[in-house]
């Protein structure tokens, strides 16, 4: 049977997690937020998920491109595998710059700033579409000449290094702190204090930022997240919340020179107005936590279930068909977005429900295509749509007791 053991990845990371918290814990030190936590686990789930999908296709890009564009006939040696890791780590400075510095790019990358904690959920909190704009930028490793199968070899271990940077319980790390990036370098990058923006781009070396002007040592206090916090737990608004941003500010420029600007110029250039238009036309408030205990019960057994879900999907995915595929990639991102809806205490959460419940139902179906269980699954699910609205109320009652947005 053929396994994809990259699965295991998600266990391995989900207990360092679980490590951090614990060891934060005992030292009394408050580094994490229970929504925060809970938002930052849901993005990397998404983005592992729907990397999954798709990264054939990155492998498929560089193989591609290597054969059809190589300047140079590299086979793998020991100096040639040592260059490729740092060509490799000098091409994430200037994509992650770049991310921070170009509108388009920042569209894709700011749902990792969006964290006001800083530990090891955060390093989970990549999106789908930051794994396709560096992807873009790797691309130039292929047309060097590097062998598809060691670009991604090594992006797999360069990959690993920004996990463990990513916390507050590790202080500076005496002479490393002039080679590498470190948990204290990578926390002025996460900071919106105004004299640590756009500093320490590096991955796993620091050399680039010292090399470039773009280096800060850790001294004053630091505050995560955005210099402008979103202040919802709304999985898809976190999202996309700045590419519609981004879309109402070129409209509103006129004349395509000063579109282009916009699109290719840096974030501080956008009027912070828009967002606060956009939030109150598409109702997006945090509610607070009201009935927390039994709303976060609630919320992390779907957390859960979806890291089994996604654990599953990942170790078996040769052995499911396209359409099963489907219908898990759309169960996880329905759970996805009714945890963060569920949060701010959304009314229309019931549609997300039944909208689960349709596609276990399809699953049924596909699993077991018989006459007599068809049937039967077509009246359970005539049934609850003709008592729609009452199990609506009863279940908007039993979840929000009453209490709803």
């Amino acid at each position: 049977m053929k396994l994809n053991y990259l699965a295991l990845a998600v266990p391995f990371f989900i207990l360092l997690m679980l490590a951090e918290f614990l060891i934060a814990k005992r030292k009394k030190k408050n580094y994490f937020n229970f929504t925060n936590s809970i938002a930052n686990i849901n993005v990397g789930i998404a983005e592992r998920l729907l990397d999954t999908l798709i990264t054939g296709l990155f492998f498929f890009v560089y193989d591609y491109l290597n054969r059809h564009y190589g300047i140079l006939p590299i086979t793998p040696s020991v100096l040639l595998w040592i260059a490729l890791f740092i060509c490799t780590d000098f091409t994430w400075y200037w994509y992650h710059r770049l991310a921070h510095e170009i509108n388009l790019f920042w569209a894709a990358h700011i749902v990792h700033h969006q964290s006001e904690d800083f530990n090891y959920t955060v390093s989970a909190r990549i999106t789908v579409f930051q794994a396709i704009l560096r992807t873009g930028f790797w691309c130039v490793l292929p047309i060097i000449g590097f062998p598809a199968e060691m670009i991604v070899s090594v992006l797999l271990v360069h990959g690993l290094y920004p996990f463990f940077i990513h916390t507050r319980l590790i202080g500076k790390l005496g002479i490393l702190e002039y080679i590498l990036v470190t948990p204290s370098h990578h926390r002025v990058h996460h900071a919106s204090n105004p004299v640590y923006l756009d500093k320490n781009y590096g991955d796993v070396l620091i050399i680039w930022d010292k090399l470039f002007g773009t280096f800060a040592k850790e001294e004053e206090e630091i505050v995560y997240g955005l210099t402008k916090p979103l202040n919802t737990h709304s999985f898809l608004w976190q999202h996309f919340h700045f590419i519609m941003e981004l879309f109402y500010a070129v409209r509103m420029e006129k004349g395509w020179l000063n579109k282009l600007r916009m699109l290719f110029g840096k974030p501080e250039i956008i009027d912070p107005t828009i967002r606060d238009g956009l939030e109150k036309k598409f109702h997006i408030r945090n509610h607070g936590d009201r009935n927390e205990n039994e709303l976060n019960q609630y919320v992390v057994w779907q957390v859960i279930s979806s890291l089994g879900i996604l654990f599953i999907f990942i170790l078996f995915e040769h052995h499911f068909s396209w359409e099963v595929q489907a219908l898990i990639t759309c169960f996880i991102i329905i759970t996805l977005v009714n945890c963060g809806a569920i949060l701010e205490q959304r009314q229309w959460i019931f549609y997300l429900e039944y909208s689960r419940g349709v596609i276990v139902s399809i699953a049924i179906i596909l699993y077991y295509p018989s006459v007599s269980i068809t049937a039967s699954v077509m009246l359970i699910l005539g049934i609850t749509l003709y008592f729609f609205h009452t199990l609506e109320d009863r279940y908007l009652g039993f979840v929000y007791k009453g209490e709803v947005a």
